[in-house]
């Protein structure tokens, strides 16, 4: 069950639309554990409508949904490869997995938060930021000096032009998604809608691991009628790890309310799963050790892979899905575990006009937001 701050947060949005079209109001869970359902509905039976907008009750208008990958992401930074694992958080009934995508031969990206977008009452998908994020490039001088991530400091402040150049991408292309929500959403307060998890090798620096978050701001024009943008993202950077700080593993999670126990807190606390696999084989038993100490960069990927494939598929779910991919030094990205295979459906249509299919039962969306 929710909490019951999350629980009683919701969407109200209301859209000045076109002549032809009419104004209403739906109510809906917004990010929560649930998918993102933005837009503006179906007008039938909303009672509160003037008079003079009745007539035209038939009037089709767009509706907006998002579905979330969602989730974890467990990278271990090893001697001599980047280890990145996922492990699906299904929040929602349409929830998929974060995936890493590869960024050229020694980067890999991977999106949590909202990724597919479509609008089921057009039949129109409107993006699949995964497949894209690999094309999402801003060109120079997009970004000011000033708002650039810069390297630590015993890098001599070096620009990361090319981390803000995907960066800047993603945030173009959110915004053009945003220009079509024009209702108030009523976002978690203090939390990114998105993120944005970069992993590589940087020739004469080594690993490096960042996390780019990215609000969403809104600003009402006129009375009920907001504009929707999102802001530059905050750049963080979480390896190499300060000096004198542990090297483990770094760990992410999406959404942040009710998240996991991280792996690295598992195996401090001695959990029971976690335990036999450490008893199971001497080697294992040596990789958690040493992540524990914080010296994986003692560690090989031969040995690390094994242990991490062991101890996602302890503490996940069993209907959750996984990925792996390595980055080796000399060898590049690989799969461990692939991306399942594509499953979208055919974008169901909302049910408001005579003929039309209704959608399921389970669908996020403003009109039926989704039990938990």
């Amino acid at each position: 069950m929710l909490p019951d701050s999350r629980c009683g947060k919701f969407i109200q949005e209301v859209s000045r639309m076109p002549r032809d079209l009419l104004l209403t109001t739906a109510r809906a869970r917004f990010l929560g554990h649930f998918g993102l359902a933005l837009g503006v509905l179906g007008l039938t039976g909303i009672s509160c409508l003037p008079a003079s907008a009745q007539k035209d009750s038939q009037a089709q208008v767009e509706e907006i949904v998002a579905n979330l990958a969602a989730g974890r992401v467990i990278i271990a930074v090893v001697k001599d490869a980047i280890v990145v694992g996922t492990v699906e958080n299904s929040v929602e009934p349409e929830t998929r997995p974060p995936t890493p995508v590869a960024l050229g031969s020694e980067r890999i990206g991977i999106i949590l938060g909202p990724v597919y977008w479509f609008s089921p009452s057009s039949q129109q998908e409107l993006a699949s930021l995964d497949t894209e994020l690999p094309h999402l490039r801003a060109g120079p001088g997009s970004l000011g000096a000033s708002q650039a991530p810069h390297l630590q400091a015993n890098q001599a402040g070096h620009e990361a032009s090319d981390i803000e150049a995907t960066a800047q991408g993603l945030l173009d292309r959110l915004n053009a998604i945003a220009k079509g929500l024009r209702g108030k959403v009523d976002t978690p307060s203090n939390e990114p809608l998105a993120e944005l998890i970069l992993v590589d090798y940087l020739p004469d620096y080594g690993p490096e691991v960042w996390q780019l978050t990215y609000e969403m701001k809104q600003v009402e024009e006129e009375r009920d009628f907001w504009d929707t943008h999102f802001l530059r993202p905050n750049y963080f950077q979480f390896w190499p790890p300060e000096k004198g700080q542990p090297r483990t593993l770094v760990e992410f999670d999406y959404p942040l309310e009710n998240s996991p126990t991280p792996l690295l807190e598992l195996l401090r606390q001695k959990d029971a799963s976690l335990e036999r696999i450490r008893a199971a084989n001497p080697k294992m038993a040596e990789v958690s050790d040493l992540l524990l100490q914080g010296q994986s960069g003692k560690v090989m990927s031969a040995d690390a892979i094994p242990f991490l494939r062991a101890a996602m598929a302890a503490i996940a779910k069993p209907e959750s899905r996984q990925t792996m991919a390595v980055i080796g030094q000399e060898s590049g990205i690989q799969w461990i575990i692939p991306p399942p295979p594509e499953t979208r459906k055919s974008i169901p249509q909302v049910a408001q006009q005579p003929g039309q299919t209704e959608r399921p039962a389970d669908a996020p969306s403003l009109l039926h937001p989704p039990s938990h």
